[in-house]
């Protein structure tokens, strides 16, 4: 009969394997208590690493549904459960190793996928989630900023008609009467010939008007023709 802390510590492992997107095995042979709590560091809210123990662990993957733990369970065994990027979880496992030879990656699980160590490694070498974002990101950022240069283009261009019809009617006025604009000396010369065919027929005029009779002559004439 199973014993009520080794049930416990079982349970706990197959909440953690199926809580965490992953899981890496590790051996930790050769690393002292202050390098595994500098490790712990390293990987901050990214993963929790724990010691475990084999037997307890096989039972914890089955139980889990987690395959391809079988082999790697041998010596002293750790896993880290991935809660934050996996990314950053894969490459600071890496970085630490590279730096503590000791630290040994068997192998882990993503996803319900078990990995060997040098899939681990490939995803080491991938982007965080934070640079992807980052480029993500600026990629819209450039999209949009192409859009909005694409939206002012009529605009600018209306801009700068603008400006030149300002110009244009700074050095020439009429240009907003709505005309190219007339020369003075044509506009004299335009003007002349209307005023002496005005004065030509005011003197015709006059002319016309000292021929006709005035009413009481006329009315004289007309009595001394009676009488006559």
């Amino acid at each position: 009969m199973a014993r009520p802390d080794k049930t416990g510590a079982v349970a706990e492992l197959v909440e953690s394997f199926q809580e965490s997107a992953g899981a890496v095995l590790t051996e930790y042979r050769g690393l002292s208590v202050k390098q595994l709590q500098d490790l712990r560091r390293a990987l901050g809210e990214n993963a929790d690493y724990a010691v475990v123990k084999n037997t307890l662990t096989k039972i914890a993957a089955t139980e889990a549904g987690v395959e391809g733990f079988d082999d790697l369970l041998t010596g002293p065994t750790a896993i880290a459960f991935i809660n934050g990027d996996v990314v950053e979880a894969a490459k600071g496992l890496r970085d630490f190793a590279k730096a503590n030879p000791s630290l040994v990656i068997k192998g882990g699980v993503l996803d319900g996928k078990p990995l060997d160590a040098k899939e681990i490694a490939k995803l080491a070498d991938l982007e965080s989630r934070e640079v992807l974002l980052a480029k993500l990101a600026g990629g819209m950022l450039a999209s949009l900023s192409q859009a909005v240069y694409l939206l002012n283009a009529p605009i600018a261009q209306a801009a700068r008609l603008a400006g030149a019809l300002q110009a244009k009617a700074e050095q020439d006025p009429s240009v907003l009467a709505g005309g190219a604009g007339t020369p003075a000396a044509a506009d004299e010369a335009a003007a002349a010939p209307a005023a002496e065919d005005t004065a030509e027929t005011t003197a015709d005029a006059g002319e016309t008007a000292d021929e006709t009779p005035a009413p009481a002559e006329a009315a004289d004439e007309t009595t001394e023709s009676t009488e006559g």
